[in-house]
């Protein structure tokens, strides 16, 4: 999401086009959310481990390329790294832990110069294993908000992607 596609910007937005519309997965034209929801027969502190460990994003969200941790040693204020591919194009995200409760939840703000996304799983016992509830929220930046609501078939595909990676490398664990 860095770069020329940014450029490309005024041929894809219709001015005067009403692109408003909320729907399930929109808060505003600028901002997309995703929201999924993983059961697993695996035990919470397993699962709430490796998923706070965000380097794992490698293995389970396609999307990623790597994820490589800056500093800290996972808690709050640690950063990280995050490339990743959408629509083609390489992006990199600075991400930072803002919120870790152990075994509850983790909250993550990654940011760049077109977008800001935060990643927030909550985990709950099951008694047959656990819950995981993956939200994240994209507010895009600059001229690039204008494009937000033609993204929105690109990040369900991204959702289901991650959605379904994730439950494939839970149930490895």
């Amino acid at each position: 999401m860095d770069g020329p596609v940014e450029k490309r910007l005024p041929a894809l937005t219709h001015p005067g086009r009403n692109t408003s519309t909320q729907t399930q997965t929109t808060e505003a034209k600028d901002t997309m959310k995703l929201h999924r929801t993983v059961v697993v027969g695996k035990p919470l502190n397993a699962v709430f481990d490796y998923l706070s460990d965000f380097t794992t994003t490698t293995e389970w969200d396609p999307g990623t390329v790597t994820t490589v941790r800056q500093h800290g040693n996972g808690g709050i204020g640690t950063t990280y790294l995050n490339t990743s591919k959408f629509l083609g194009r390489t992006t990199h995200l600075t991400y930072v832990v803002e919120e870790l409760t152990d075994q509850q939840l983790i909250r993550l703000r990654g940011e760049n110069k077109t977008v800001t996304a935060v990643d927030t799983m909550t985990f709950r016992p099951l008694a047959s294993g656990t819950e995981v509830t993956y939200a994240a929220e994209f507010s895009f930046k600059g001229a690039f908000r204008f494009a937000a609501p033609l993204l929105k078939p690109a990040f369900e595909r991204l959702g289901d992607g991650a959605e379904a990676g994730m439950r494939e490398a839970l149930n490895r664990l």
